[in-house]
């Protein structure tokens, strides 16, 4: 009899379908992280169809129907998420928070709880059993980071409003310039407002100049806001037009929106926008990209509070269309100022202090659905907003750095400026590599998880052995990459310290071993069958009781049995045969004693759909070639 090593099939656990299953997964978490949750929801909602990193994928969706304000539609799938192995315990506290928002006070209790003694005993909002908390904030948060610092344009005067044009700084102050009459603002007895100019690289208190041309007044001016070309101003000021005040029937000049344009280096053309009215508010605006409508804040009749955000159409000519008000998602009670309106895709940002926050007034971001509807509000959290004013929040054309306000503790003067850098979450890479040859393992899966085995999420490797995904920064984690064939590989490694960088190379250089290396050493044989029996030969006992040993030795080895029949018969026979044949070899090695039986993955028959020769129905074979194909075949899965 022909000696026959066991069979090592290898199979590939996620061939090309899943190679773009793991496109799929980047591109939720890019869309995620961008604020485009409808579109994220789409896309996870793929990947757990297809039960590709399905776990991960159902957090994700849920997270993002709460970004858009649906909690109805975020419970069942959360529900499901905390019966998970190894779930990340922050998602008891979103369960239990869901389930607040349900009105299930009694159950939000007890996940509460969980979410206590899974290690969070310390958690503020566990103090606070989730006073003045925000779900779609703390989701958010959890990855959002920003680095801070002041500019060294800052006085002890007040400077805000800062905006980029071109390679100059454009922000409000009310620094005293030396003249020999400054008017002062009643309210807090500073100097007027102008708008100024700097340098954005090196630029410092005495390089700062104001702007030319006819912006600045003898009144309040700034801040202002930009068209894309660089060409056309939009700012607040006091309603003082060609040497006259406009003021109320009470007798005070209000704030109203101003145009100017750029001629020949200077800001000219000084014109007041239809939007002005002496009885009440217009200012902060804000432009969009293509230049087609114009966000501002007023407290004009009809509103919801104090002052609330409102946008216009620009029309031809410069004209601008009737205000309409953003609603009740971004406008509270309190007061709404500072609108920021971000690129293309129309990312509102503004001040409040109606909405829950930590302070005074903080920087919030809005949400939109797949109809273009704002549907919930983000408070940014710290350092963006501090327990003072934060406002006047603004974006360079990259998305990952710009200017705050704010009057926190700490600063030169009043209000002063601060430039922020936008972290993101950190790109991990890295690839396995093939013991042996040193050629990369495609098809492997790495599964990360926390330090305290909190499992984050699995991918699956590239054809060059590659693997990529956004991660936290500041954290502990333990990468795991496993394949049939080959033994497991475990690295450890850590994200802290790394505001700097954009992406970590985390390589599981400690390369995978082929099983082979200890299979064949052990000289095993392929069991085989008689003629329409199942029975366990003497012969095959004998190799049976090897595979036992080894198991025995290997108490990571995980196997599958697959049996076989020889032509003869027909097809269903054969198959029911196959299958009595994988049942008894599973049976006599579970008889043995000490081999788990989930170590056994599958005993399965495949009548005779795979000959191992020419013996096919109607082929004229010996018995001793028919007997090649009546055999029971070990596919070990797994071993370390």
């Amino acid at each position: 009899m022909k000696n026959i090593k066991i069979l090592f099939i290898a199979f590939v656990l996620i061939g090309a379908s899943s190679f773009g299953q793991t496109a799929k997964q980047k591109r939720a978490e890019r869309q995620f992280n961008n604020f485009s949750f409808v579109k994220a929801i789409n896309t996870y909602e793929k990947l757990v169809d297809t039960s590709f990193n399905e776990f991960y994928s159902m957090r994700k969706l849920a997270d993002a129907y709460i970004m858009l304000r649906q909690p109805e539609k975020a419970l069942p799938i959360y529900k499901e998420v905390v019966k998970q192995k190894n779930v990340p315990s922050e998602y008891f506290l979103y369960y239990a928070q869901t389930l607040r928002a349900a009105g299930d006070y009694e159950a939000s209790k007890v996940w509460m709880k969980k979410y206590k003694e899974s290690g969070n005993e310390q958690d503020s909002r566990v103090k606070s059993f989730f006073k003045n908390d925000d779900l779609a904030s703390a989701i958010f948060n959890a990855s959002e980071k920003n680095t801070l610092k002041k500019l060294p344009i800052n006085t002890e005067f007040n400077e805000f409003g800062a905006v980029n044009l071109n390679d100059d700084i454009i922000f409000s102050s009310s620094r005293d310039e030396g003249v020999s009459i400054k008017r002062l603002y009643a309210w807090d007895k500073q100097p007027l407002l102008d708008i100024y100019k700097v340098s954005k690289e090196g630029g410092s208190v005495e390089s700062t100049i104001q702007i030319g041309g006819e912006v600045n007044s003898i009144h309040h001016d700034g801040p202002a806001a930009f068209n894309k070309a660089g060409t056309k101003m939009y700012f607040s000021r006091n309603n003082y037009h060609e040497a006259k005040k406009i003021n109320d029937e009470k007798g005070i000049m209000h704030v109203g929106i101003y145009t100017a344009d750029l001629i020949n280096g200077k800001w000219d053309n000084v014109k007041p926008t239809s939007l002005n009215n002496p009885n009440y508010i217009v200012y902060h605006p804000s432009l969009s990209e293509d230049g087609k409508k114009l966000y501002f804040a007023s407290d004009m009749p009809g509103g919801i509070g104090g002052t609330d955000i409102y946008v216009s159409d620009v029309l031809e000519g410069g004209t601008l269309g009737t205000p309409v008000n953003l609603g009740n998602i971004i406008n509270t009670e309190g007061n709404e100022v500072f609108p920021f309106v971000y690129q293309e895709e129309g990312t509102l940002y503004f001040s409040s202090d109606g909405h829950v926050g930590m302070g005074l007034l903080d920087v919030f971001v809005s949400v939109k659905d797949e109809n273009n509807t704002i549907v919930n509000v983000i408070n940014l959290g710290e350092p963006i907003n501090s327990k003072k004013d934060d406002f006047a929040y603004y974006l360079l054309n990259e998305g990952r750095e710009g200017y705050i306000s704010s009057n926190r503790k700490g600063g030169a003067g009043g209000d002063d400026i601060y430039a922020f850098t936008r972290i993101p979450p950190l790109t991990l890479k890295g690839q396995i590599f093939d013991d042996v040859n040193n050629e990369p393992v495609a098809g492997a899966k790495v599964l990360l998880t926390r330090e305290n085995g909190e499992e984050i999420t699995y991918f699956i490797t590239e054809e060059d052995g590659a693997y990529e995904h956004l991660i936290p920064r500041d954290e502990k984690f333990v990468l795991k990459g496993s394949k049939e064939k080959y033994q497991d590989v475990t690295k450890q490694f850590s994200s802290f310290g790394l505001e700097k960088e954009k992406e970590i190379i985390v390589d599981l250089n400690i390369p995978m071993k082929p099983i082979e290396d200890v299979v064949i050493l052990a000289d095993l044989e392929t069991i085989y069958f008689d003629l329409d029996k199942y029975n366990i030969r003497p012969d095959a006992a004998i190799e049976l009781d090897k595979v036992v040993a080894l198991m025995n030795k290997y108490p990571e080895m995980v196997i599958r049995l697959e049996s076989h029949t020889d032509s003869r018969a027909n097809d269903d026979y054969n198959m029911v045969l196959s299958n009595n044949r994988a049942k008894s070899t599973y049976e006599y090695i579970i008889s043995k004693g000490g081999i788990d039986s989930s170590r056994i993955t599958k005993f399965e028959g495949f009548g005779e759909s795979q000959l191992v020769n020419k013996c096919s129905n109607g082929v004229r074979c010996s018995e001793q070639e028919h007997q090649l194909n009546r055999r029971t075949e070990f596919i070990i899965i797994k071993m370390k």
